[in-house]
């Protein structure tokens, strides 16, 4: 009887171990993109684009060396107006070309917006794919291995402990925030 007792603690202590284990996963983004005919398209796209910039960045550049060579020569023989003029039109040039070299290749230039549109579509289906993946699998995170750091693409929010790091810190929660949370557990 004793046996029988201790046998079924231990097994309930084994499957209760289990029930509550957490599951981990990772992906590799770039491995998963590279094998999608869609996003070689689109990065070809990004990569003629980036080009015709960059040659056209070559061209403004170009033509400010040669406004400064030209000036180099020619200085001895200007007047102070006209070397003043000079030295400003080369200044123009130059702060064109830089402003143009930031507009196309800057933090919010027209290259990250494009590279963003083209890519979003690709990246939703993706996203789709591991939403998929993670319920059927049931897993709790999914990491990325594609980023340098640690990166999560997914995470159950029933371990998000946000909340209670808040509420030890003496800061209250927005109610909007948790009725939300809420939903999403309840989906």
């Amino acid at each position: 009887m004793k046996k029988s007792i201790f046998f079924l603690i231990l097994m309930l202590t084994v499957l209760g171990q289990r029930s509550f284990a957490q599951k981990f996963g990772y992906i590799d983004t770039e491995f998963i993109t590279s094998k999608m005919p869609e996003y070689k398209q689109v990065q070809g796209k990004i990569d003629q684009m980036t080009k015709q910039w960059i040659q056209e960045i070559s061209n403004k550049n170009e033509e400010v060396a040669k406004l400064e060579r030209d000036y180099k020569l020619e200085e001895l023989l200007l007047t102070e107006d006209l070397r003043q003029q000079r030295l400003s039109i080369i200044r123009q040039k130059d702060n064109e070309a830089k402003s143009f070299q930031n507009k196309i290749f800057g933090t919010e230039g027209e290259l990250f917006k494009f590279k963003q549109a083209a890519l979003k579509p690709i990246l939703d289906e993706v996203s789709k794919a591991v939403e998929k993946v993670v319920r059927q699998k049931r897993l709790d995170f999914l990491f990325d291995k594609a980023n340098d750091g640690l990166a999560m693409i997914y995470t159950n929010p029933v371990h998000d402990y946000s909340d209670y790091v808040l509420e030890e810190l003496g800061l209250e929660l927005d109610p909007n925030l948790v009725d939300k949370a809420t939903d999403k557990l309840n989906k």
